[in-house]
């Protein structure tokens, strides 16, 4: 019950956690330039047929809109 815990400082631990950080990156596995270019294509175009799609929704309700409120 009396124990005392020191507690660590602040630079100590911020070194830990730079060690563990460090640690970390050190097992990820990086993709190859192969793979990034690929990835990276691969978003675009979802991102190009994503906004596709909203455009055409967005266009499709602004014409219903008109059609309905007669304009």
């Amino acid at each position: 019950m009396g124990e005392t815990v020191k507690k660590e400082g602040i630079f100590a631990r911020i070194a830990k956690s730079a060690r563990a950080t460090k640690s970390e990156f050190k097992k990820v596995i990086w993709p190859s330039k192969k793979q990034l270019i690929n990835n990276t294509a691969i978003v675009i175009v979802a991102l190009v047929v994503i906004g596709l799609v909203i455009f055409g929704l967005d266009t499709l309700f602004i014409s219903l809109s008109k059609l309905v409120l007669g304009k």
